[in-house]
């Protein structure tokens, strides 16, 4: 909508009538942390070779060390958890907690056709999203579906088809929640329990029927661009990344999701992590990287070209970018390269904490969570807001 086509309002109304949105990132294989962490701290950092590609928007980013995840330990399996923080992966029987775009989507998921999107450069089935019973939610990978799940307008028989199947869902739940009451009374605590976190489950579920159901007659936003082209190529995740990150930015743009979050998958580059600062491989791998972070960059740029009445969409969405793999090489979980930009913040510095005694990221999520109007103060294993991360 134009600006001149809304009321007149103060400066101060139209900030409040903006929403906020979020974009959260990992990529997987970790981030060279001799190119990605800056030399001093506060506002006067000497950049690194990586954040140089990212010169540009210096000013609307925070570069954070010395973070990490209390617990969260095990290499690999430690990327289930960059949104959820959830202690010890590595263990039998571990179960993951909520992620932060969830428990965002909880609380303001309804202000839009899709309360969030869950995306993955990827060949295979990884995800950054996790439901409150800790159940992984299935993500995203083809830019082109995504594309058409979010502008192209099904036919009126195809509405009410899906109409008719949210119904169906719904009923089918509710037959499924009467007939697990019944049994409840006879179980034993420990079956009490389980039953219960499925309970959980089936509520979120009906949830999201319900809100499906209310937007499936009201027609999608429409765009002025072609449906990408999906690349199979998993070496191309590079390009796969950019074109996934055009697609977000509509989606942002026509307000048809506040939440995002998007898993890059570098696995097929994993051989050369371990590069036993070995010279050639360490070139070979920086290349990639950098390719990232140009990536990035291009993604910031094209939301601080883009208007909501008088400020920039990366004025009003938190972008956050991360991983949870110290160092590839050597399989740490600690010290792990992050940056958030947007949203806001008073950012154009660099806050380092101890790289021995990690400062808790969780408490990074914290605030992320009350800049998006959600009053709470604390999140997984953050007590509270990030310190040395102000309001601007």
């Amino acid at each position: 909508m134009l600006d001149a086509m809304l009321p007149a309002t103060s400066a101060g109304e139209d900030a409040d009538r903006i929403p906020r949105r979020m974009v959260a990132i990992e990529t997987n294989m970790g981030i060279l942390p001799q190119y990605f962490f800056p030399q001093g701290s506060g506002t006067d950092y000497q950049t690194s070779p990586y954040l140089e590609r990212l010169a540009a928007h210096r000013s609307q980013m925070t570069v954070f060390s010395g973070v990490s995840f209390p617990g969260v330990t095990g290499a690999h399996a430690a990327e289930k958890c960059f949104l959820t923080g959830t202690p010890h992966p590595e263990r039998g029987g571990f179960r993951n907690g909520v992620s932060l775009d969830q428990y965002a989507a909880e609380l303001i998921g309804n202000q839009t056709r899709y309360p969030s999107l869950v995306l993955a450069v990827t060949n295979e089935n990884p995800t950054l999203s996790y439901t409150r019973s800790g159940a992984p939610i299935p993500a995203e990978k083809s830019p082109r579906k995504l594309f058409q799940r979010l502008f192209v307008q099904g036919k009126p028989e195809e509405v009410e088809a899906n109409v008719e199947a949210l119904r169906q869902g719904r009923s089918t739940l509710d037959f499924v929640s009467d007939q697990s009451k019944r049994l409840s009374r006879s179980l034993s605590p420990v079956d009490q329990q389980r039953l219960d976190q499925y309970f959980t489950s089936v509520r979120e579920l009906e949830q999201r029927l319900q809100s499906s159901q209310e937007w499936e007659h009201k027609p999608k936003p429409s765009v002025h661009v072609p449906a990408p082209e999906d690349i199979e190529d998993a070496r191309a995740f590079v390009n796969r990344t950019r074109m996934t990150f055009d697609v977000i930015k509509l989606a942002l743009d026509t307000d048809s999701s506040r939440l995002v979050t998007l898993f890059i998958d570098t696995t097929v580059i994993h051989n050369i992590t371990h590069h036993g600062n070995r010279p050639e491989v360490l070139g070979e791998l920086k290349g990639h990287e950098e390719g990232q972070f140009d990536a990035l960059n291009g993604f910031l740029s094209s939301l601080q070209a883009s208007q909501e009445q008088g400020q920039t969409l990366l004025d009003r969405t938190m972008v956050l970018y991360g991983t949870c793999m110290g160092s590839a090489n050597s399989h740490s979980n600690v010290n792990l390269p992050t940056l958030l930009a947007g949203g806001g913040f008073r950012h154009g510095q660099h806050l380092a904490f101890d790289t021995e005694n990690n400062y808790p990221l969780s408490n990074l999520y914290v605030s992320m969570l009350q800049r998006l109007g959600i009053e709470t103060d604390q999140f997984s294993t953050g007590t509270t807001t990030l310190r040395g991360l102000e309001l601007a």
